[in-house]
């Protein structure tokens, strides 16, 4: 193939994103059909490939620090000199789930003021994001951040659609935030599922299976009183159904499945930039260690992503790591489907599969700040997982 048809076919993805982000109406609903349980009230799926769950199948140990806040994520504007600054940061474990929602509110207040030559800072979930909504709403965009993708933390979540997990608790928060915080979710879900269909599989539907050993009951309450809001947005996702118990290869006797949107970090990542790029965004490597440094941008609207760099960036003691460890094991293309066990979780993706142990409940790794990987723990989380399987 010649360069040429290489950048012909470049251009076309890039052209089929550009359309796909373009309009702003909302998604309609789609009815499916599963087939027919073998028993009333259990459905009997597919076989599937097991998770090779094996110790010497570990290749990477990695650490994110979550920007935990009891009263959501920050979306406030304040002046630095003579700079607008329009905040958005402090999403806990929501980053990439909220990302699109909170950016449509940032970039909507950043633009209020007739500016068309934005800054962001951060080259993260937030940062990428918000970036390219500015540069849709037709901003000149200028990207600074410290580090890019993969280097960012942003590289180490997860990547399944989790808009509620850890973004606030429920006494730090007011009776208007479930309404906010269910305008983002929806708009997240929206513009997330212009991006399925793709050949590198930014995002797409896996299913989840929920393993335990004895009857499945609610979650457990957790000390801390995270807010609960996923039920407001039940209708976008599929209601989980129980498996027949023999059914597949698991252990457990009980298990339930869902589906869920799941992101690939690395190809998501990757195309936002590239798309970036492609329509005329500029990016600069740059480390900011106070917010006076602000003054020297050009710009004079700021878009502020630094995730859990805004603590110290910012002094913003409100910020509250949460650790999340992830143990990489070699990439399974056969296994498209994800478990969770005894506080353990798996998430097969195109450059790994995961395995992080989040705990009995969301307090697990609450004001953490210890970023140093433990092998032990992943260690012990493959071994939770191989004894999920017959």
């Amino acid at each position: 193939m010649s360069m040429s048809s290489v950048g012909r076919a470049d251009r076309r993805a890039f052209l089929q994103r550009t359309a796909a982000l373009g309009g702003m109406g909302l998604v309609g609903g789609c009815a499916t059909v599963e087939a027919a349980p073998s028993r009333p009230g259990f459905l009997r799926p597919p076989p599937l490939a097991p998770i090779q769950a094996e110790i010497d199948r570990i290749i990477d140990i990695t650490v994110c620090l979550r920007p935990f806040r009891a009263a959501g994520p920050r979306l406030d504007t304040e002046m630095v000199g003579d700079k607008l600054v329009v905040h958005n940061y402090g999403h806990g474990g929501s980053g990439w789930s909220l990302s699109w929602g909170s950016g449509l509110i940032a970039v909507k207040t950043a633009l209020e003021r007739g500016e068309r030559d934005i800054a962001v800072v951060g080259g993260g979930a937030l940062g990428l994001t918000a970036a390219t909504l500015a540069q849709r709403a037709g901003a000149k965009v200028t990207v600074y951040a410290k580090e890019w993708m993969p280097d960012v933390r942003s590289s180490r979540a997860t990547g399944v659609w989790s808009p509620d997990s850890r973004i606030a608790l429920e006494s730090g928060t007011g009776p208007g935030f479930p309404a906010f915080w269910e305008q983002m979710a929806r708009n997240s879900f929206r513009i997330h599922q212009r991006y399925l269909g793709f050949a590198d599989a930014p995002v797409e539907w896996t299913d989840r299976y929920a393993l335990s050993d004895e009857p499945p009951h609610g979650p457990e309450a957790d000390p801390l009183g995270f807010v609960r809001l996923n039920d407001r947005i039940r209708d976008l996702t599929p209601r989980s159904v129980s498996i027949e118990p023999g059914a597949l290869p698991f252990k457990p006797r009980y298990a339930r499945k869902a589906t869920i949107p799941m992101f690939n970090i690395m190809e998501y990542g990757h195309m936002l930039m590239a798309d970036f790029l492609m329509a005329g965004g500029k990016r600069e490597t740059r480390e900011f260690h106070s917010p006076a440094e602000l003054a020297d941008l050009p710009q004079k609207v700021i878009i502020n992503c630094p995730g859990y760099g805004a603590r110290a960036l910012w002094k913003d003691e409100s910020i509250v790591p949460v650790r999340g460890q992830l143990a990489w094991l070699i990439p399974q293309p056969e296994v498209t489907y994800g478990v969770s066990y005894h506080g353990v979780g798996t998430v097969s993706r195109r450059d790994g599969m995961i395995v992080q142990k989040y705990g009995a409940d969301d307090s697990y790794g609450y004001n953490d700040t210890n970023e140093a990987p433990d092998r032990a723990e992943a260690e012990e989380a493959v071994r939770t997982i191989a004894a999920a399987f017959a």
